[in-house]
């Protein structure tokens, strides 16, 4: 089956391009601490022969970077690193990887005084010194206060949207143009319909593609492939992630798992009318990754799912985050919301604060705080 390819313009990083007619290629991202140099070199090379094209590690101080300069010495895999709130760090990363990540939304927290244009070109300078090419990654829960503020609360698309084409034409004017875009959101619908969006306007620009916080197989797999089957099918999407939580042992499941979608998009194993159905309990956890700061996030994943099984067909959505960095704000949109520290677990409902528990006793408060959601939508008392 030939499907369509968008007219996007190719972007190298390191040794695979992306657009341009080329693959659509699959990314994954480490979940090791990025310090503990063995463990993340071999999370790297596993990923790399599991098929990964381009792997993505954290750096969040200058140890990270130090530690990422001796990985790079190990392993072949195209390296991708994320930015985080410290656009500066570019500097000191670029000699070592193949692609810079910013996501713009982050920006603003460092330097505050400083306009962002001035961080983006820093950035695209840093870029093109050392032959690396640039994702600008906007994240439905991060984006920009001055585009949230713009919009109402109910439209989380069209900030999402100005924030990606104002770097877009930011960079052009620099003449940088080998960059791609993503728009990411834990709603595959959402997925679909900005980069939708997105495409129409911008038919040039690659797009990498991903539910954020989709889940834990096999439910994290369905609402990817749903998004991806849509898109991807309309000649939308230049390079992939599937985000899964899973344990570190098992990181390599995202390679296997976006393989297999692209597999079957082309040979036409699709559903026919794709819908994802939010009239049911919805659980949505981001991967994990070496941001997250105790691994019994992971278990605790899964301990939510099960216990919150008797409650399937209710309309509520639980998120389940792993850090500090992303957890606050994209636990927001949720009915319950948790997100994780080292020694406990921040429970909000809505964007409300409700406290924080011990790993040992957050179920029980999530459950009294899950009657009370489904006694309300039942018409009883909250």
């Amino acid at each position: 089956m030939n499907l369509p390819r968008n007219p996007t313009r190719a972007v190298r990083i390191g040794s695979v391009t992306i657009g341009d007619q080329h693959p659509v290629a699959v990314q994954s991202m480490c979940a090791t601490h990025t310090t503990d140099i063995a463990a993340t070199v071999a999370q790297v090379n596993d990923l790399h022969a599991a098929g990964a094209d381009v792997v993505r590690i954290a750096v969040d101080s200058r140890k990270d970077a130090d530690a990422l300069a001796e990985i790079r010495q190990q392993t072949r895999a195209n390296l991708v690193i994320d930015l985080q709130e410290n656009y500066r760090m570019a500097e000191v990363v670029a000699p070592h990887v193949d692609k810079l990540r910013y996501n713009p939304g982050h920006l603003y927290h460092h330097e505050r005084e400083k306009p962002w244009q001035d961080k983006v070109k820093y950035i695209a300078d840093i870029a093109a010194q050392h032959d690396c090419a640039v994702r600008v990654g906007v994240n439905c829960g991060s984006v920009d206060p001055a585009k949230a503020e713009k919009f109402g609360h109910e439209d989380s698309i069209s900030p999402m949207l100005e924030s990606a084409f104002d770097h877009c034409e930011f960079l052009d004017s620099l003449g940088f143009t080998r960059y791609c875009v993503s728009l990411k959101d834990s709603d595959p619908r959402k997925v679909i319909e900005a980069n939708t969006r997105f495409a129409a306007q911008r038919p040039d620009v690659p797009l990498h593609l991903g539910v954020t916080e989709a889940g834990m197989p096999p439910d994290g797999i369905i609402k990817t492939r749903i998004a991806f089957e849509q898109l991807i099918s309309r000649g939308i999407g230049d390079t992939i992630r599937v985000s899964l939580t899973v344990p570190n042992v098992r990181k390599s499941d995202e390679i296997v798992a976006g393989r297999q979608i692209l597999t079957d998009i082309a040979a036409g194993r699709v559903r026919s009318v794709v819908h994802f159905n939010t009239d049911t309990l919805n659980i949505i956890s981001c991967p994990s990754c070496s941001r997250v700061e105790n691994e019994a996030f992971i278990e605790l994943a899964q301990d939510v799912k099960e216990m919150t099984a008797y409650a399937k067909d209710h309309a509520i959505t639980i998120a389940i985050m792993g850090c500090r960095v992303n957890g606050p704000g994209e636990t927001d949109d949720a009915d319950l919301g948790l997100w994780c520290a080292p020694n406990f677990v921040n429970l909000k409902r809505g964007s409300a604060e409700l406290g924080a528990f011990r790993y040992d006793e957050i179920l029980p408060r999530l459950k009294s705080e899950l009657d009370q959601l489904i006694s309300e939508q039942r018409g009883g008392t909250p």
